[in-house]
This record gives C-alpha cells, structure tokens and sequence, in this order.
C-alpha cells in the first residue's frame, strides 16, 4: 500500500538540500568525546597504465584533522546520497561461458572473478537470451525448420545453456550469492521475424504476445534452473541491424507497444519478480527511452533504462533521469578494444573505461557498470564479427592458460571495494584530463573513493577530505586508485550535528512543513508514523527524543509512548523501498536505529539495518495522514529532509 514509487523533480543542485527555518542554534549538546580522537586508518590499492601496479595493495594512510597540503582537494560528502547500486560485471556470452567451462584454470578464473575475498567479487552479469555476435552457432531457444513456426512455444527448450552456459552461471552464483542477473536477447527465433532469420529484421505485429511469452518462459526456465533473472530488457540495441550476426531493429513506439500491451501484462501475473528495463542502447538517442517512459501504459511496467557507450557520452542518462526521478538507470554494455597501436592497449582502456564507466556512468545515476565478454580467446573470438575486441580474461585452451586484461582491473577497482546495496555519496570532480573521481557508502557505513589521473603526462597530489579531516596522496599519470576507510564520526560540517538527547522534539518535513505524528495518539506496537499538522506548542504524539546507541546512530522514541520507537516494519531484514515506519517496543535492532545527517538546519534519517534507506514522506505528500515510510536516500529530496524543533 505504501510502496509506490515516487515521481520526483531533480533538485536544481544536485549537492542542496532544502531547509526549512528551525531552531538549529538550540542544539547546543557537545558532540560525544570519543569524536575527536585517533585518525583514521585508509587502505589503497592501485592499478597503473605500465602494469607494475595491479589493484596492488599500496602503504596505507590515514585522516587527520585540517585541509591538506595540496592545491586539489576531493571532498567527500557522505551526508548527500544518489543512486543505490546493484553491482559490476560484464557478460558471459556463448563464447565466453564455452571458454571458461573447458579451461583447466576455471576454478582459478572463476574465483578471480567472483570471489567478494579471494577476487573482485563481480555481483553483476547481462546474460545473452539465445546467440550473439559472441557465439560459436546461431541459436534461439525455439528454433523451427525453414517454413514452420511454433506460437504455443511447445519446442521451447534451453537445452543448449544446460551443457555449459548454466554451469558457470551457477559457479558464479556459489562464489557470490549477491549477484544479480539481466537477461537480454539479440534476436526474437527466426521464424518470429520479417526476415525469417535471426540475421536483420524486425518482429512481425502478429507475433508481439508470443516474443514476449517467449521472453517469459526464458526467465521462468533459468529460474527453474538456479539462476535467477532480476532485469530483463526487450531487446538489445533497438537501432542497430547488423548484417553479420543476430539482431532485430524495434522503433522507440514499437518497443513501447511491446513493453506496454504485451511483455508487461504477461509478465505481471507470472509469478516472476523480474523487473522490465528499456532501450539498452547508446548514449546518443535519449529520446528514445524517453519516449517509453512518458507513456503511461508502458511506464507502469518499465523499472528504467539500459545505457551502451558506443556513441553519446553518460550525460544522457542524467538527462532521462532528471525527466524521470523514479527510474533507474543501468549502465550494461561496453566492450574494449585493441588500441591502434597493441602495446599501448592497457593503458588506454584502463583510462578510457574508468573514466566514462566507473566514474561517468555511476556520476550519471548508473546502478551497474558492465563491460562486454568475459572471456574470449588470444584471437579475439569465437566472434561472427568483432576481431579486435577484448574482454576482461584471456582464454587460452591450446595453451591452458588464463591473463588478466584492462577490463579486469577496471572492474576490480570498483567491484571489490563497493558491495551490492551501497549508494554513490557526494564528491567534487575536476573533469577530463584531471583528477576525476565518485565516491560511494557501504551497507556497512564504511566508504570506497575511486579516482583516476586522467592526465597522460604527470602525477597529481591531492587531498581527500572529509568532516574536516584529510589525508594527502600522490597519483601516477593514468593510474587508479581506490581508497576505503569506516565511517568517520569527527569533524565538521555534513556530519550527524548536535541533538541534545535531553531534549524532546518536533520533526518537522521540508516539503510539507507537517510534523512526525504517532497515529490516534498510539501508544501500541505497530502504531503508523505519518504527519500531520503540528499542535499548537507541541503534543506528546507529535514529540520525540533521540536516545544515542553508537557510532552515531539514534533511538527514536516519542514522548506519548515512550517505551515505542521508530521502526522499520518486518525487522531487521525489512530493506525495501516503500515499507512503513511504524512504533514497535524499544529494543536493540538495526531497523530501530537512525544516523541523522545534517545539511544547514535540516536532517536527513538513514536506517542503520540497510545503510541506504532514508525516512520519507510517502510520494511526497503535502496531506494530513500521508504515511512515513522507508526509500532509497536521494540528494536533494524534500521528502528525506527535517527540520528539529526543541520543544519545552
């Protein structure tokens, strides 16, 4: 009932919070003593453009208090959260998965790869639904001899997956049970089609409801399988049709159409909880996911869109997203290359793809970042087309060995240091050719900064900052480095601020300017929290005290009942957008714990059971009654800000 999605207007500085006036100067209690204490230790690891650093474990550091000694300054905000993120990863094509399951190093591979300890913990895979240009045959999971055509589906069959793309999906799921799966498919089964071939074409209008019962049954097969299908996107790149391998071209109406009267109706009922994603194409035609998503038959069953690097730049998912707030964003296909001159391969896709994929991608909203094959063979293949193309390992049977790429080292960077579940936090960027950098919190509170010298020639030194303490480091020219430390809870500015635990208060909403009201005056478990206008000089049901735990987190309890505190409904377990905030007996779960996060005289409440809620306003409602619930912290939000007012 209460977990609809919002649809929600970007705020015009992505870093502002709006503030409503309160009564800040009155929260005069002292931060708790232990704040000011010991620095705080930072790991590095490095990657560099000349190899001799490969996300290698560098001489640590630490914050202490002051600016920093060099000219550029990285300041980290955690305070001000975008996107939760779902992971990194790349594709296990046909080729790759074949490749994998006959080396005599896939143990080895396969932990590299997935492991959260022992490799990069890759938590992201886009599955191919049948062949794609990196397969060894043609293939679709309903294929029919020349003339013939199966609508029922009664030869459906994912039969060729079992022999070893399944296998490795598994593996993979063993080694990392975080990981999420995408399934997209280059082209409906021949027969489907205008063309009567996987090869150019277009689905036929009569075989709309069937391609999308086909999509289905393939979720429903993988699932039945052990691998699970998170996303599912209609098509991959809608615009293209290639000549040479699988493919099938969908107008922006067509896919519209197709998502909206057929695959989201169907999908809906299904018993499945897979999510429908759009576009999965290049970054230079955002009207095309803009058209799906401002048609509201099919916006009510597309969750957001996928994004390609191979034209456009990542601007463009800021673009549909500041259209459409309440969508996600995917970042899932971009394939390295050979560079003009071989040698210098490495250096240039370590460059290019952390600058526009780790750190362009994730600054434009992108909740994952894939590169393309997994795996391909010293010759670039088995390809029906790409001969130049890399992937992050190669795979060489003949000679039973495995190398590591730039594209392995890219993700690794990332993927081993931001887990599944974190949000990207706010930080300062100085642009192409410089120090470019994002930055990100962990479930667990403790923080991931990646950055990047862009520029080709020199080392840059710079400070990374935070709550008014910083440390100094130096950078090789196009290397990366990734930086995580816990959870500061010193310093200054954009910290938990001063609340009095002595004092009662109203929480006061930025965008209605109603106060936090226990329901009927409740004073039983399972109470609602909603607001509702604020009593003349205060009511007990409308008053709260912040009772500290730890490392900065708060007991919420009201003043009417107060053996009753802020709770997320369902316990500690309970991490999904939309539940309800609800009054249950005090008692030491995460889901009764809060780290308010101020910005001028307003507050944000992240929920400490899954690092990445914040407590809002259902639909940023305005209405007497409008329930509080739990979603994903986002910077600049009305409906995630309060106000403190002390009250006598």
């Amino acid at each position: 009932m209460f977990s609809s999605r919002h649809s929600r207007p970007l705020a015009a500085s992505l870093g502002a919070v709006a503030l409503v006036a309160g009564a800040a100067g009155a929260l005069v209690a002292p931060r708790p003593a232990a704040a000011a204490t010991a620095a705080t230790a930072v790991s590095v690891w490095e990657t560099t453009a000349d190899r001799s650093q490969l996300l290698s474990p560098q001489a640590g550091t630490a914050f202490n208090a002051g600016g920093g000694s060099a000219s550029q300054t990285i300041t980290v905000n955690p305070g001000t959260a975008y996107q939760s993120m779902t992971g990194f990863g790349a594709s296990f094509t046909d080729s790759s998965a074949w490749l994998v399951a006959n080396s005599p190093q896939r143990s080895a591979i396969m932990t590299k790869l997935f492991d959260p300890n022992q490799g990069i913990g890759l938590s992201f895979l886009r599955q191919p639904i049948g062949a794609s240009d990196f397969s060894l045959s043609q293939y679709s999971y309903d294929d029919m001899p020349s003339g013939q055509t199966d609508p029922t589906l009664a030869h459906f069959s994912i039969s060729h997956d079992n022999a070893y793309i399944i296998p490795v999906l598994k593996q993979a799921l063993q080694l990392n049970p975080a990981l999420t799966v995408m399934g997209t498919p280059w082209s409906p089964p021949g027969w489907m089609k205008s063309s009567g071939s996987m090869v150019g074409g277009s689905l036929n209008a009569s075989n709309y409801q069937v391609y999308a019962n086909y999509l289905i049954k393939f979720a429903q097969a993988y699932q039945a399988a052990g691998v699970p299908v998170a996303l599912l996107t209609p098509q991959n790149e809608p615009e293209y049709s290639p000549s040479n391998y699988p493919g099938s071209t969908f107008t922006s109406a067509q896919e519209t159409s197709l998502i909206g009267s057929n695959l989201g109706p169907a999908l809906a009922p299904s018993g499945l909880s897979t999510k429908i994603i759009g576009y999965d194409h290049n970054w230079n035609d955002p009207s095309f996911p803009e058209t799906i998503l401002g048609n509201s038959t099919a916006s009510q069953y597309t969750a957001g869109t996928a994004w390609h690097c191979y034209s456009g730049d990542p601007s463009a998912q800021s673009t549909v997203h500041n259209a459409y707030p309440g969508k996600d964003t995917y970042f899932t296909e971009c394939s390295g290359s050979q560079s003009s001159n071989p040698a210098n391969t490495f250096a240039d896709s370590l460059d290019w793809q952390t600058e526009n994929l780790i750190i362009g991608a994730t600054r434009n909203w992108a909740k994952t970042v894939a590169t393309w094959n997994v795996a391909l063979n010293p010759s670039g293949g088995p390809s029906m087309n790409c001969t130049t193309c890399t992937a992050a390992v190669t795979v060489d049977n003949n000679a039973g060995t495995a190398s590591y790429n730039a594209e392995y080292y890219v993700l690794g960077q990332a993927s081993k240091f931001v887990k599944p579940g974190a949000v990207r936090i706010d930080s300062n960027t100085f642009g192409s050719g410089n120090l470019e950098d994002v930055a990100f919190r962990n479930p667990d509170g403790s923080n991931a900064l990646v950055v990047l010298n862009a520029d080709t020639g020199n080392s840059h030194t710079f400070n990374v900052s935070e709550n008014g303490q910083s440390f100094t480091y130096t950078l090789p020219a196009r290397a990366v480095a990734t930086f995580t430390w816990p959870q500061l809870t010193s310093g200054g500015g954009g910290g938990t601020g001063s609340i009095d635990p002595t004092k009662w208060y109203e929480v006061v909403n930025s965008n209605s300017g109603l106060c936090l009201d226990a329901a009927g005056w409740g004073t039983a478990d399972g109470t609602a929290v909603q607001q509702w206008a604020c009593g003349s000089g205060g009511q007990a049901n409308q008053e709260w005290q912040f009772h500290a735990t730890s490392n900065g987190y708060y007991q919420v309890v009201n003043r009417n009942a107060p053996n009753e505190s802020w709770d997320v409904t369902g316990g500690q377990g309970a991490t999904a957008d939309g539940t309800p905030i609800e009054l249950w007996t005090n008692g030491s779960g995460t889901n009764q714990q809060w780290l308010p996060t101020q910005s001028g005289s307003a507050y944000t409440f992240t929920a400490r059971n899954s690092g990445t809620e914040c407590l809002d306003v259902t639909n940023r409602g305005t209405a007497n009654g409008t329930r509080i619930q739990q979603w994903t912290c986002t910077a600049g939000d009305t409906a995630q800000s309060f106000t403190l007012v002390p009250m006598a």
